[in-house]
């Protein structure tokens, strides 16, 4: 094969952890009779919430075909570049098992929102059951040198609270703000996803309805933008181009001499532009991309809208049309417009198999 497929997953396979009828029809066709693969395949997904082998694990059972880790992208895959972050001590928020995924993606000294607030018990009192009854503070000497965003938090008050007071005190949250902290300590943010598509009839907040609390809290507070020295997940540049390396990766374990020229991204648009102020320094860790296309094809089983008109200029947009994209991404319609529009991933692998003229 010349070209590899990068799924989506909520909306494309699954809703929530129902599974899309058509995802197992179409699965059918993509591996042969011993259950290999018969092209590349890798799952991108926006979720943070569980290491890449217990995903691997609940996609094998769901589509009933055997998928290895190695195909699976969770939205803090890249964080394995961030080498320069590895040994530093970090503060991390999200859901499920968050050490556990740190420290997966090589963090050496990871602290969990919870354990700061074990240290600093008087700085969480939003809710006046969980303010501490003996006035102490744990002594916490670390300092805290970058904030790593894997998901959205149960506790979003605690964790709002917590997280301005680590970047308002460059590190230690015990201590008074300081009147000049700019710039903050690195930000690192994984899914940016407003919303997301489950059982629910209507959307549900995403980690970036979290980051948008966030971004504004810290602007009314200081007057001043929170600056990110990294987004990854969809539709971030950095996540297709790190599933790009895991496409090849796979072609050049089974040995297929062919190069792969086209990747196709069912369920997603194409990467969009970031703006120039992010620090896209990770770049260099990559080696440029190779693929001569990247074709995206479009589901009407997610979050996907067929009667929504897309805005030529988001600064006409209202209601409905608005840009729901992360506030550092530029929107360019061109982008967002799908190179294929098929009714679900059943159809679009006959699509592909039909552009490719390939033949299982």
């Amino acid at each position: 094969p010349s070209f590899g497929f990068l799924f989506d997953i909520d909306g494309v396979l699954v809703r929530g952890k129902t599974p899309i009828p058509a995802a197992k029809t179409a699965f059918r066709k993509l591996v042969n009779s011993q259950g290999q693969f018969l092209v590349p395949v890798v799952f991108v997904t926006n979720a943070g919430d569980c290491l890449r082998q217990k995903k691997a694990d609940q996609l094998s059972h769901l589509l009933g075909v055997s998928i290895s880790q190695d195909q699976v992208m969770m939205s803090h895959s890249p964080l394995r570049m961030f080498k320069r972050y590895h040994e530093k001590c970090v503060l991390v928020t999200g859901q499920g098992p968050v050490l556990d995924i740190a420290q997966d993606v090589g963090f050496c000294q990871p602290i969990t929102i919870e354990t700061l607030r074990e240290k600093h018990p008087l700085l969480d009192v939003v809710d006046h059951n969980r303010r501490p009854s003996v006035l102490v503070s744990a002594y916490f000497s670390c300092k805290i040198l970058s904030v790593v965003l894997f998901g959205e938090p149960v506790r979003w008050e605690t964790n709002l609270q917590l997280i301005i007071d680590v970047l308002l005190t460059s590190g230690y949250p015990g201590n008074p703000y300081r009147r000049e902290n700019s710039p903050h300590i690195p930000v690192l943010a994984c899914n940016m996803d407003l919303m997301w598509v489950a059982e629910a009839q209507s959307l549900r907040f995403g980690h970036g309805t979290f980051m948008v609390c966030l971004e504004n809290i810290y602007k009314k507070i200081t007057g001043k933008d929170l600056k990110y020295e990294a987004l990854m997940g969809k539709p971030s540049k950095l996540t297709y181009q790190y599933a790009e390396c895991l496409i090849r990766a796979q072609a050049a374990e089974r040995q297929w001499k062919q190069p792969i020229q086209t990747l196709y991204a069912v369920g997603g648009s194409a990467a969009l532009s970031q703006n120039d102020e992010i620090d896209n320094s990770w770049e260099n860790e990559l080696a440029s991309a190779a693929a001569a296309h990247c074709r995206s094809v479009l589901v009407c089983t997610g979050v996907y809208n067929p009667h929504t008109e897309v805005p030529l200029d988001t600064g006409e947009s209202v209601t409905e049309t608005v840009f729901h994209g992360h506030r550092d991404f530029r929107f360019e319609p061109g982008l967002v417009e799908p190179d294929h529009t098929v009714p679900d991933v059943n159809a679009a692998v006959d699509l592909v198999f039909q552009l490719e003229n390939f033949a299982p």
